[in-house]
């Protein structure tokens, strides 16, 4: 009897032991995973939690399933694009100025000196369209959704401060554009600034040749009359002479001011490129396609205004060629930018981003670069192709076909963005 009632107890000793054990080791974890949750989560960058959530059985599911109903298919302008850019990001970045730089310079060769920039209104419409598809279906998209990969989901993680910088480097990038040819405008004395028309005012003066030979008719005497009119004439030609040269100075300045906004519109262009790179190789092609439409009327635009602006053929190339380099220097700046400032994207930067948020200096790039494009797709052209002339059905069928035009290059990128 004592045997069995000493069993009894020795078995409840051991179940109450086992329940103190359970309680304690409970609490420890809860514990362990509140001070996890304090401490652990706030601290885990974008990419981390990016990596979690794909383990999450839920998601797996949804990535096999998006993988099963929309496999994988290596499309034409895929191919082109992998075997033009087949490197690191800034490798690409780095080839895709150069592709940009160079052919537009050398199809400069084959233009005669005396063209018209007037002329060239259905390509800057086909430009502009471009540019504005680029923006409006790559880069916006990109800037505040991110890049969509075949194999897996992604979720969005709503920062209202991060999006509210991201516009403002929007705003930034378009008004450093208005701040540039509204300089442009000040220093040429209103006559225009930088952009695709390039129409500088080149008005003749009369000379005063004329009021002298209407004395010269009015005189009796030959022999006077005739030293009158040459008098007349000398002074004449020498106001006439004058009046060329001022304005051969004005026009010179023209020139060289619209070559410093051109190298400076070129380091923005740069710029672009290594931001779009960085963010995705789509985004960096199709960005490559958008500025390479752009670049073709703006260098035979800015080459047309430096032949009448007094320079030679060879001079006007040479002085291209070196405003081409102002997209390498931006090219160099933006890759600069994004290995030592880092992006939100990159694993190993850890710690508070801009202002609180999970944005880096690098992921200012890509909406400065929107701005920019929003401003030379818009402000700087758009005024252009609003001009008309006084032919009604001449400028109707003109503008037909520059709306086309816009209409092929903005269906460009919609298709490469489809695809």
């Amino acid at each position: 009897m004592n045997i069995h009632i000493m069993a009894c107890r020795r078995h409840k000793s051991l179940v109450c032991l086992s329940v103190c054990l359970a309680v304690w080791a409970w609490s420890v974890s809860v514990s362990a995973a509140a001070v996890k949750g304090e401490t652990g989560v706030g601290e885990l960058s974008v990419s981390e939690i990016e990596e979690q959530l794909q383990e999450c059985p839920l998601v797996q599911a949804l990535s096999e399933h998006k993988v099963a109903t929309n496999p994988a298919t290596s499309t034409l302008t895929s191919q082109i694009f992998a075997f033009l850019f087949p490197g690191s990001p800034a490798v690409n970045a780095l080839l895709a100025t150069l592709y940009i730089s160079g052919p537009p310079n050398f199809l400069l060769a084959l233009c005669p000196p005396n063209i018209d920039p007037s002329s060239l209104s259905i390509m800057v419409a086909f430009a502009v369209g471009g540019l504005l598809g680029d923006t409006l279906f790559h880069l916006l998209p990109e800037i505040f959704l991110g890049e969509d990969e075949h194999d897996k989901v992604k979720f969005v993680m709503v920062e209202p401060n991060k999006n509210l910088l991201l516009g403002v480097a929007i705003m930034v990038g378009f008004v450093t554009f208005v701040a540039m040819d509204k300089s442009l405008r000040i220093a040429t004395g209103g006559e225009g600034g930088h952009d695709h028309s390039h129409s500088y005012s080149h008005e003749k003066v009369e000379p005063a040749a004329k009021a002298s030979g209407a004395l010269l008719n009015g005189s009796k005497d030959t022999i006077r009359s005739r030293k009158q009119a040459n008098g007349a004439a000398a002074t004449g030609n020498k106001g006439e002479k004058d009046v060329e040269k001022e304005i051969s100075a004005s026009v010179k300045l023209g020139g060289y001011l619209n070559l410093i906004a051109d190298f400076t519109h070129n380091i923005t262009d740069g710029l672009a490129m290594s931001s779009s790179f960085y963010a995705s190789p789509t985004i960096g092609a199709t960005t490559t396609v958008a500025v390479f439409f752009h670049e073709i009327p703006h260098e035979v635009g800015d080459f047309a205004l430096l032949i009448q602006s007094g320079f030679s053929k060879r001079a006007a190339m040479s002085a291209q060629f070196v405003t081409a380099l102002g997209a390498l220097l931006g090219t160099c700046i933006g890759i600069a930018i994004q290995e030592y400032g880092g992006n939100s994207a990159s694993a190993d930067i850890q710690g508070p981003g801009l202002f609180g948020t999970s944005l880096r200096w690098g992921d200012m790039l890509l909406p400065f670069t929107a701005g920019t494009f929003l401003y030379v797709g818009t402000v700087a052209v758009i005024p252009e192709l609003l001009e008309t002339g006084p032919e009604k059905g001449k400028e109707l069928w003109k503008t037909l076909t520059q709306f086309a035009a816009m209409f092929v290059g903005a269906g460009i990128m919609l298709v490469i963005s489809w695809s």
